[in-house]
This record gives C-alpha cells, structure tokens and sequence, in this order.
C-alpha cells in the first residue's frame, strides 16, 4: 500500500493552533496532488477518504480519477458540509459530487448504518458497515486518579471541544467543585468554560493511550443533529479500550455502544448527565466493573484483529472487481 496524503503534519498544527494557512501551501497540496493522480502509477485499487480532491467538482474528480477502480470511505456526515454550505454557489456546485462519488465507486465503505442508510440512497452498488477499530496494544488499562480522585476525560478536537462541551458547562462546575474531582481534556486546545478549571492536554498519538489511562470516566456529549448521527463513537471505543465507563448522549452510533447501566450510561439532559456522574464518582466498584464489560465488548467487536481481515477481503474483492 502506498499512502498519499493531501495535507501534511504541518496543515494540521497550524489549524488546531488557530494559525492561516497560506494560498502557497494550499496550492502546494492541491498541486501535489494533481501530480499523484496524474502520474498514472499503477494500482489494483484506490481506496479514498470521501474524495481525491475537496471543494473541488465532481466533473474534475472524475477526470483525475479515470477509469482505475476505486472504494470511498466515510467514517463522517461529510456530505453535509458541501450540502448544507451557507454559500448558495457551494451547495449549487458541489451537493451533488460526493453522491456521484459514491455511485462511480466499486465499494463504499462506513462507519455507521446511518452512513449506510446514506450509501444506499446515494446508488452505491456496494456498501460494508465497518466500526472503527482501535488497536488494543496501544490501550493499557486505566489506572484512573490516586488517592480518591475523580477526572472526567474527553479527547477530541479544538472544533468539537468547542460545540459540545459548553452545553455541560454548569454540571462541569458543579461536580469540580468538589476537591478531588477535575475535568482533563486531550486535544482541546485552549476553552473556557464557565465557572470550570480544565486542565487542557496536548494530545499526541504515541501519548493518548496513556492520557485516556488517567481518566476515570471518559464521556461524549453530542447534539441532536444529523451530523452527530454520522459520528461512528470512536472516542468511545477508546475509553472502552483502557477499561473506563462511559457516559454519552443517546445519538446515533453511541445508542450501540453504550449498553446503558452496563458498560456506561446514556445522558440526554443536563440532570441525567449530573446523575451518572456522581454515580460513577461515588461507585468506583462499578466504575470496575462497567469498565470490564467496555473492554471486553472492544476487544469482541471494535479491534484491529477482529475487522481487519474483513477490510482486507472487502479490499480484494473490490479490486477483482
């Protein structure tokens, strides 16, 4: 397999750090990757995350791409941001393109069965459900706060920290008022919320396996929307992995997750949120014990080793056409 990213380590850093990216570095990628398609390199297969070239139209797409077999993958509501652009020149022009994508593929591959759902509206003429897997290796079981301590996690990015968590605000407060209980969020980046002392971590792949390890309940607050039903619960699956409880909102991907008074609990108002937290906080029995049926629910259906060999076949099968 060769990988050929769009964007590089760099792109990233400047976006989660607030920082413009220049017009040089944009045409730089879009350059590069006009070469890569170009080439005409050869390959079994191309296997695609949502597009070769974004807010660009599908008439281009098309071109690049050829004739040469390809599968799609969509681990998100992608679609929705082309769709339901505020500029009326963005939804006119490209609305239509990832539907074309996905009906010109040979596979498209999701994460959830509303992406699915999706898929199937869209004309694909073959769809695999796929959840997202972790690699259990790199998960070592949480050894959670000393000494009596209780630290809600979260991990994510700077965008999502800022749409989901304020919401939370006043049941945040509430709790870390108490002492021995904190808010740790991975990836944030700095966010200010109200009457609540976060202590905001850098994340780094070599490090979060760890800093999911000093959390004692990771949670996944979401809205009522339907990009949220396109989220595939793959922070979840983290926490799980390290043996933590779980608390969510009950929305799209989650609703599976989450066998709710098991593994975790499901929240949808701020008083159920309030609720399982200071069930948790008070019951580290149960944090045990629903923290145990998390890992082992990973270790049965959200691993490397158990999907694995199904993308492989899939993957095969789609460049035998």
């Amino acid at each position: 397999m060769d990988v050929r990213s769009f964007f590089d380590d760099e792109y990233l850093i400047r976006l989660y750090a607030g920082r413009r990216v220049s017009v040089a570095s944009l045409l730089g990628y879009y350059g590069r990757r006009f070469r890569t398609m170009l080439s005409r390199e050869h390959h079994d297969l191309i296997w695609l995350e949502k597009e070769a070239v974004p807010w660009l139209p599908w008439w281009i797409e098309r071109l690049l791409l050829g004739d040469r077999p390809y599968v799609v993958d969509f681990d998100d509501a992608w679609y929705l941001r082309y769709q339901e652009h505020r500029n009326p020149l963005v939804r006119a022009g490209l609305a239509g393109k990832l539907p074309a994508v996905v009906r010109s593929s040979r596979l498209a591959i999701v994460g959830n069965a509303y992406l699915g759902a999706w898929a199937k509206r869209m004309q694909a003429p073959r769809i695999l459900e796929l959840p997202t897997t972790v690699d259990l290796s790199r998960y070592p079981l949480a050894t959670g706060t000393p000494d009596g301590g209780f630290t809600i996690g979260w991990i994510g990015s700077p965008a999502n920290a800022a749409t989901y968590l304020p919401p939370l605000a006043g049941v945040f407060a509430e709790l870390t008022a108490d002492a021995g209980v904190r808010l740790d969020l991975v990836g944030s980046g700095p966010i200010a919320l109200d009457g609540v002392t976060v202590r905001s971590l850098p994340w780094s792949e070599a490090d979060e396996g760890r800093l999911i390890g000093g959390f004692d309940v990771g949670i996944m607050p979401l809205r009522h929307d339907e990009w949220s039903e396109g989220k595939c619960a793959y922070k979840l699956i983290q926490y799980m992995a390290s043996g933590l409880p779980v608390v969510a909102s009950p929305v799209g991907m989650n609703r599976e997750v989450v066998r709710d008074g098991v593994n975790g609990f499901l929240a949808d108002t701020q008083e159920q949120w309030r609720s399982a937290l200071l069930t948790l906080r008070h019951d580290p029995a149960l944090r045990r014990r629903m923290g145990a049926v998390g890992r082992e629910l990973v270790e049965a259906e959200f691993s490397h080793l158990k999907v694995g060999l199904q993308l492989a076949t899939a993957l095969r099968q789609a460049a035998a056409g």
